[in-house]
């Protein structure tokens, strides 16, 4: 089976061997003129491919019995997908549902993947005349607050940290947790990215943002420029982040592996807590305690729209507890039996009395 992503060179894809060549001149015009994310790209590639796989079991054009993974749909043409009906759509979906057991955010992110397929091949390319995506609503997905440490739980990760490059890693989750940048944008950096007062990150899509560096990011850095410069095997001189054992740049998966075993040390493995938790930790303990309003932080975060960022503005398990003790019934407790009716009349003229008042 090709993939897109090569785990080593994340920004680097071969040929699509196995899908329509429709679908690969969408994912290039995604790639290239609209400068979609590589994991875009892929979600794409990898949504397309199993809509079209569905489609050929479906049409019978290949034996029932063929295990879906295997259906190879290199030859699809123009006019089989100019046949491709609302319908089929809609039993896609049903069929992922049901089949597949993909949940509201899946069948959504799927739609989207075919959506953006047929407005290109309608108004884009104009190789088809109607879109069989049209006025089909997207699936309802439920809000999520973003899971985040508290303020306690983060300075506990910096000071229980144990490794055998404490400097290195020390300035990694310090990164995380001040600048909120994502797991690639992480392992991207180069050493000539990093200025006087701020660091040059490249986020979804190549766009370029700056951040400027907190003292404690300054300090970080700078001790492990220092011991970094002592390294004998180093190989990719720019890259930021680099592995004492290959002297090449950091993978992200050693980084999910760091952080994993620095949540392990600090008591807080087994909660949820991955990396990219700690760009929602920077971005909640920067809303709570330092007073950033939302475009700054849409800015620092590099979101594309500023609803994004919203959900940062939820309230805090602190503040949802001080409300329920500000309930005027938080300290009532009746009594049984007869001592209840006394009490529950008393109670009513008390606050019947203050509401007229009012």
């Amino acid at each position: 089976m090709s993939t897109y992503i090569n785990p080593n060179k994340p920004n680097i894809h071969t040929d699509y061997k196995d899908i329509p060549k429709d679908v690969t001149e969408f994912l290039y015009y995604s790639e290239t003129i609209r400068g979609l994310s590589p994991r875009t790209i892929n979600g794409y590639y990898i949504d397309l491919r199993t809509f079209f796989r569905y489609l050929s079991l479906k049409r019978g054009l290949v034996p029932p019995d063929t295990e879906l993974d295997s259906i190879d749909v290199s030859n699809i043409d123009l006019p089989f997908i100019d046949e491709i009906s609302k319908e089929e759509i809609y039993e896609f979906l049903y069929y992922i549902t049901r089949q597949r057991s993909n949940s509201n955010a899946t069948r959504a992110r799927k739609l989207s993947s075919l959506k953006g397929f047929f407005r290109y091949m309608t108004v884009k390319s104009n190789k088809l005349s109607h879109n069989p995506t049209d006025d089909i609503e997207t699936p309802a997905q439920k809000k999520r607050l973003p899971k985040y440490l508290s303020l306690e739980e983060s300075l506990s990760l910096l000071k229980n940290l144990q490794t055998d490059w404490y400097e290195r890693d020390y300035c990694i989750i310090t990164l995380f947790l001040n600048c909120g940048m994502r797991l690639s944008e992480l392992v991207g950096m180069d050493v000539n990215d990093i200025g006087t007062e701020t660091i040059r990150i490249i986020g979804k899509g190549n766009k370029e943002r700056m951040v400027y560096l907190n003292d404690a990011c300054d300090f970080a850095l700078k001790r492990y420029m220092e011991s970094r410069a002592a390294l004998l095997n180093l190989k990719e001189k720019n890259a930021l982040f680099v592995s004492k054992k290959t002297g090449r740049r950091i993978s992200a998966r050693r980084v999910q592996q760091i952080v994993d075993q620095a949540l392990q040390q600090a008591g807080l493995s087994g909660k949820g807590y991955s990396t990219h938790k700690l760009r929602h930790t920077a971005a909640t303990l920067m809303y709570r305690f330092g007073d950033v309003d939302m475009l700054a932080l849409k800015e620092i975060l590099g979101h594309e729209h500023v609803s994004t960022t919203e959900i940062y503005t939820h309230i805090s398990t602190e503040q949802l507890r001080d409300a329920a003790k500000a309930t005027p019934l938080s300290s009532v407790k009746f009594q049984e039996n007869v001592e209840n009716s006394t009490q529950e009349n008393s109670l009513d003229e008390e606050y019947f009395e203050k509401d007229t008042e009012e």
